[in-house]
């Protein structure tokens, strides 16, 4: 509902021409990742569909992966860590996620590169 009133009033449209206007798709869709780390990927995803930006193919594969993999960088990104630090309470933390951050940020680049490697 959030997303839908967001596009209603007119902020993911402007949003939209900001993010994907000024920066281009392949910057956007790199910090859609890195916010989808904060907010859950589901209404990242919804918000970057609704805004319909104009891109390629190549690059709405990159903001599906860069959504998916970007949850992980912080537990609270993915439905997997919030269920693992609710089921874990005391021994997965989100603190104790954060020292695998460098090797998942280091991930996220890395499937980036390979996404441009195969897609060109």
């Amino acid at each position: 509902m959030a997303v839908g009133g967001l596009g209603f009033i007119g902020y993911l449209s402007l949003a939209s021409e900001f993010i994907y206007g000024e920066m281009g798709a392949t910057t956007a869709n790199i910090l859609v990742g890195v916010i989808s780390a904060v907010i859950d990927n589901i209404p990242i995803m919804y918000a970057v569909l609704t805004m319909k930006p104009a891109m390629p193919e190549v690059q709405w594969l990159l903001v599906t992966l860069t959504a998916g993999v970007g949850g992980s960088l912080l537990s609270v990104g993915s439905a997997a860590g919030v269920a693992l630090m609710g089921q874990a309470r005391g021994i997965y933390t989100f603190f104790s996620h954060l020292k695998w951050l460098p090797a998942i940020a280091l991930g996220y680049f890395a499937s980036i590169y390979v996404h441009f490697l195969i897609n060109g």
